[in-house]
């Protein structure tokens, strides 16, 4: 693996992000500051950790940005239903973003579980 693109996981939570930014572009324009902010913040930030991670050279911080990574993660997921319990997104979407991140939960703490045996 020559770099953090070629993760599997990464590319998978870019396209979480990705779909994250297209469902919130329909919230409601008072969630601009809130609801959407949170949500989308959060995504960019997987993706982001598990990069700077993979850039600081040792297991020990790549695993602390895995876990930084993973609990973004969850807050993704916690919002995401809140936006749903809201009525701001489709049952239909939020079951599909839903599992999307379900998969990537699985697959991060996997990962996560690798590169702690090697501490």
């Amino acid at each position: 693996m020559k770099t953090f693109r070629d993760l599997l996981i990464w590319q998978k939570a870019m396209a979480l992000v990705t779909e994250c930014y297209t469902i919130t572009a329909s919230f409601p324009k008072e969630e601009l500051f809130g609801l959407t902010s949170q949500i989308r913040r959060c995504s960019v930030s997987i993706p982001s950790n598990i990069s700077e991670g993979f850039a600081r050279g040792t297991n020990k911080d790549y695993h602390r940005f895995l876990t930084i990574s993973l609990g973004s993660l969850f807050e993704f997921q916690t919002q995401i239903e809140i936006a749903y319990n809201l009525q701001y997104i489709t049952e239909k979407h939020f079951k599909k973003i839903y599992e999307d991140s379900r998969e990537l939960e699985r697959m991060m703490s996997s990962f996560i579980n690798k590169i702690k045996k090697t501490l």
